[in-house]
């Protein structure tokens, strides 16, 4: 299940155009990110014969909220960042998407400011889309259509991995992140205002399916060597 994510929307016609754009490649599952103005007119307006998908479409508070039980996000971005997730362009983005069972969420930031680095790095890949180097900024809605397009033509061509039982979430991911970074401090191995935490997330969108298992025995392996004067204990989430 794929769900399109748009984060801080500021205009809702764009809302609505995004709505039609998914609703032309097969794709219903729409999240709102602290719109600026929902519902509004001019999305209904734009939906056009996507009324259903814009109805249906949840409002959340938070990126962490609309995607914590995803087994993977996809940010999409046209501005190159020199700390980031694994890179890819939108149709590798679109057939690793279909190589995975579970939900997953492609996520779009702000027609204006784009995603903040906290909400790429909520996020296992950064994708961009190929266009003129010299106007590469493309409308909210115009990208939504090009990414639910590059996934509907996945669907034929994509050589599905091998089945995970229980694949890891964003959330399990995050407790993972949480985990690292209360080991790190309390041994001494980095400073609260070290950058190994985005060095990490990094390292770990490499790999192309966590199971949730994988998780558990590496955050066991850190209860067990941390501190006995932090008394092992987990990080909260």
């Amino acid at each position: 299940m794929v769900r399109i994510v748009l984060c801080r929307p500021s205009h809702p016609g764009n809302i609505g155009a995004a709505a039609r754009a998914m609703k032309t490649m097969g794709l219903s599952d729409l999240r709102l990110v602290a719109p600026e103005r929902f519902p509004a007119k001019e999305a209904e307006w734009m939906a056009t014969n996507a009324a259903d998908v814009l109805e249906q479409a949840k409002l959340h508070a938070t990126l962490h909220e609309a995607i914590h039980d995803c087994v993977a996000a996809f940010a999409l971005s046209a501005r190159g960042r020199e700390w980031s997730p694994q890179v890819l362009d939108v149709r590798t983005a679109a057939l690793r998407a279909a190589e995975i069972e579970g939900p997953i969420a492609f996520v779009f930031g702000n027609e204006t400011a784009g995603l903040t680095n906290e909400e790429m790095f909520s996020c296992q890949y950064l994708v961009h889309i190929p266009a003129n180097p010299e106007f590469s900024s493309l409308n909210l809605a115009q990208a939504v259509q090009v990414v639910a397009y590059e996934l509907r033509m996945s669907v034929d061509v994509a050589i599905p991995f091998a089945r995970v039982e229980k694949r890891a979430t964003v959330e399990d991911l995050e407790g993972l992140y949480a985990h690292l970074e209360a080991a790190a401090v309390a041994s001494g191995f980095m400073t609260p205002t070290s950058r190994l935490r985005e060095r990490w997330r990094r390292l770990f969108s490499r790999v192309p399916a966590f199971e949730r298992e994988e998780v558990n025995i590496l955050r066991g392996l850190l209860k067990a060597l941390m501190p006995a004067k932090h008394g092992g204990h987990e990080p909260r989430e």
